[in-house]
């Protein structure tokens, strides 16, 4: 397949740069045993943008200088990084620019999202034709937020998609191998959802809005599961003594950092 609780007991704490408009916030966590030394886990959310001189790359830097981080957690496929900040930047974005930053201090890295494990979970949720519609219509909504390309186009990237998609989903080779079984699939499911094909990226984002309900319904639990996940991770590093620096869409920012991260992000006078 090639597609792309443990609970903390912490303090949040803000920082003294309250004026950031991209910023971040950290907790500490208690330690429960006072011979361990209680680890941190500082929170970076980053705003989509290619664009190297958007501000929230020197908060970045400014971030990692602070936290001094021993391990660094980041969301997205790892698609590497360049030779220099620019190029990091330009191709990859805020994901990659904090792998960039690790790399130059030498700390390792970790991946927020597992697509296996995140597949393995829908299975335990979804048969296989609602599971396989559900991920071909976030490929093509992804495909054309990314690309702007008309619909031509996006039926002919979703049409690769099916194609590649007997490889791609284990268990799913015997349903929607067609654009024609996908548009019955989606007649079934979403009987009231407009066009496939151009269902809002909100449909699929952090707090799931604008889609057919068996769309909003799936991405809550997928939405559901990497929160967790992420707690797990940001958990075991913790209690484990690591400075852990999570880099992560400041929609998909936990709950408990939200309060003190929305106080941090409202605009200076």
């Amino acid at each position: 397949m090639k597609f792309s609780a443990l609970i903390l007991t912490a303090a949040l704490l803000v920082p003294t740069a309250a004026t950031f408009a991209q910023s971040f916030v950290s907790a500490t966590a208690a330690a429960g045993d006072p011979a361990t030394a209680a680890g941190t886990v500082t929170y970076f959310g980053t705003v989509p943008s290619n664009d190297a001189t958007h501000e929230q790359y020197a908060r970045m830097r400014q971030a990692f200088a602070q936290a001094q981080p021993t391990v660094v957690l980041f969301e997205n496929p790892d698609m590497g990084t360049d030779s220099t900040e620019a190029a990091t930047i330009g191709r990859t974005g805020p994901a990659g620019y904090a792998r960039f930053l690790a790399q130059q201090q030498h700390v390792p890295t970790q991946r927020l999202d597992d697509v296996y494990a995140e597949y393995a979970y829908l299975q335990s949720k979804l048969a296989p034709e609602p599971l396989k519609l559900y991920w071909l219509l976030r490929q093509s909504q992804q495909f054309r937020q990314a690309t702007g390309a008309p619909t031509d186009l996006v039926m002919k990237a979703t049409r690769a998609f099916i194609a590649s998609s007997a490889h791609d989903l284990g268990g799913s080779q015997h349903v929607i191998r067609t654009a024609a079984e996908l548009r019955t699939a989606y007649r079934t499911y979403c009987p009231t959802g407009g066009a496939w094909w151009s269902l809002p990226a909100t449909a699929f984002g952090a707090a799931p809005t604008g889609g057919p309900a068996f769309v909003l319904s799936t991405t809550r639990a997928v939405n559901e599961y990497r929160a967790a996940r992420l707690a797990t991770q940001v958990a075991a590093a913790v209690q484990a003594g690591q400075r852990v620096l999570v880099v992560m869409d400041r929609s998909y920012l936990p709950a408990a950092a939200q309060p003190a991260y929305a106080a941090q992000t409202q605009p200076s006078r």
